[in-house]
């Protein structure tokens, strides 16, 4: 990947749309009349610069490590704030108590707000399709002080200067180190910070009981006497050093690539949806069946028209799996009428108590990249919706939880009585 792709992917602005003042900034809206997810307004849409992701195999083992601040899917989180990490409640399923699996992160820098010149979003999901069923009806309750989820999302920022990070640009040539290393993380998932410790070996950590049972199980109890007896294998697990990514027993994490972005008005071309998918890596056969899975889920003609404005605004890069855009105008391309909330749906922030608003969503197209089968039980969303605080506060938390608002190909069990 070149360097310039890297720079634009690792700062992820969005710019102002007059290309020839690059001095503009894009101020938030504070405007709280009426319902700003109303996607019938298309003049705004065409007002905003769309930032679309790909996935693809990192090119170099050290794209995806912290110190380059990467945007990355599956695999384990490159943690901004390496010592700091979300605990307790916040790492598991509300439902099922499972630790919730990496999903991906998004690295979203803003420039004209100091505290936030690192910034980084983390998305974090269960993989049971029966708990996001049951997460689709705490969304649509009011607003509890501890809502139920099954998927949830971080914010981290960090200031220039910071305790974890060099103040000079990364080189993006393998070279770069950071500045100290980080806290223990789990021996079978490499997500959650490790702060339980195997009583035998005193070397495996793990961020939950359920992760030490599975691991003792699977490996770690015909490994137990050797790690206690290896001081290369202690030293290497007793902390999170980032220099390389973290080795992890589970075999079940997600497959792990880099998200590189383009902005969408490169693909604004004519073309059929055809020539679309004609050179799509992801095979037609499970586009149609995807297609075919959305349309029998449709209520009336709403959602047709919906699906048929999804349609031609993705078939122009049929291989996206994220959609960035932090403006005030900005609104989440729905393929459904049906499903979508309202302003007053989306809780304000819990630290501040600011607005929050649409900054990026994931498509389900990343499924095919994991390897999820199309098939009855299996996890599967029409869209996953991310809503943030606008002012991007601060605060002595350093992981900040946002909202996140999921559309299934099905809302009709799911619908507000």
């Amino acid at each position: 990947m070149s360097e310039e792709s890297l720079e634009k992917l690792n700062k992820l602005q969005i710019s102002s749309l007059d290309d020839d003042d690059d001095e503009d900034e894009i101020l938030l809206d504070n405007d709280d009349n009426g319902d700003i997810y109303d996607d019938d307004d298309d003049d705004d849409e065409d007002q905003v610069h769309v930032l679309i992701g790909f996935v693809e195999k990192p090119k170099a083992h050290w794209s995806l490590l912290r110190q380059v601040f990467p945007s990355k899917a599956g695999g384990v989180p490159a943690w901004l704030d390496p010592s700091n990490l979300p605990c307790g409640r916040s790492c598991t399923c509300d439902f099922c108590g499972e630790p919730l699996q990496f999903l991906l992160q998004v690295y979203a820098a803003l420039s004209e707000k100091e505290s936030a010149f690192h910034r980084t979003l983390f998305v974090f999901m269960c993989t049971s399709m029966a708990c996001l069923l049951r997460d689709q009806h705490e969304q649509w309750k009011p607003h509890p002080e501890h809502a139920s989820r099954s998927l949830k999302v971080f914010r981290c920022q960090l200031p220039h200067t910071n305790p974890f990070y060099s103040i000079e640009p990364p080189r993006y040539d393998g070279t770069d180190k950071p500045s100290g290393s980080g806290a223990a993380l789990c021996s079978w998932c490499g997500t959650w910070k490790g702060d339980k410790i195997c009583s035998s070996c005193k070397t495996a950590r793990y961020c939950s009981e359920k992760h030490q049972a599975i691991h003792w199980r699977s490996s770690h109890k015909a490994e137990c006497q050797k790690w206690s007896n290896s001081p290369l294998l202690s030293d290497s697990s007793s902390n999170n050093c980032s220099s390389e990514i973290p080795k992890v027993a589970s075999g079940t994490l997600w497959p792990e690539y880099e998200i590189i972005s383009e902005d969408e008005s490169e693909f604004d071309t004519d073309m059929s949806d055809n020539n679309g998918y004609a050179n799509s890596l992801v095979p037609e056969s499970r586009i149609d069946e995807s297609v075919k899975s959305l349309l029998e889920s449709f209520e009336g003609d709403d959602d047709k028209r919906s699906w048929a404005s999804f349609q031609e605004q993705i078939s122009k890069a049929p291989e996206q799996v994220l959609r960035y855009c932090r403006d005030a105008k900005a609104k989440p391309l729905w393929p459904m009428s049906s499903g979508r909330p309202s302003k007053t749906d989306i809780p304000k922030c819990s630290h501040c108590g600011s607005p929050r608003a649409f900054e990026f969503q994931i498509l389900p197209q990343l499924l095919y990249y994991f390897g999820v089968k199309n098939e009855l039980d299996s996890l599967d969303w029409a869209s996953i919706v991310v809503y943030t605080c606008e002012a991007s506060c601060d605060g002595s938390l350093a992981y900040k939880e946002e909202f996140v608002w999921v559309q299934l190909a099905s809302q009709s069990t799911t619908t507000r009585r």
